[in-house]
């Protein structure tokens, strides 16, 4: 079956963030994620998910372990478990973005303090 942004489940998350799910299993979750001018998400990092972070349009920032990376359109980067990391819009226009999964990181987010 053909999935995508226009088909695929939407939530909110964050400041006026968007998420469509086009993969939502235990073992691989895909999103397609849209972030607004000046947002951000809550710092933090999985225990067992390894995350591949792939721009489609804009730039993010991406913060991981201490170190800033700027992530432009048609580049990704990888995120290893137990890795604390936190991604940004620091842009003037929307950013958007997927992020892969795997295993799928429900019940398996740990936030920390900023």
């Amino acid at each position: 079956m053909k999935v995508s942004k226009k088909t695929g489940e939407n939530y909110n998350w964050g400041s006026n963030c968007d998420g469509w799910h086009l993969v939502n299993n235990d073992d691989l979750s895909i999103i397609h994620e849209r972030m607004p001018p000046g947002t951000k998400e809550t710092r933090h990092y999985h225990n067992r998910s390894r995350q591949f972070f792939f721009v489609l349009s804009g730039m993010a920032t991406v913060e991981m372990n201490g170190e800033q990376f700027e992530v432009e359109a048609q580049e990704g980067l990888e995120v290893p478990p137990l890795t604390p990391h936190q991604v940004f819009n620091r842009t003037n226009d929307d950013i958007e973005f997927l992020v892969v999964s795997q295993p799928t990181t429900k019940g398996d987010r740990i936030l920390l303090e900023e």
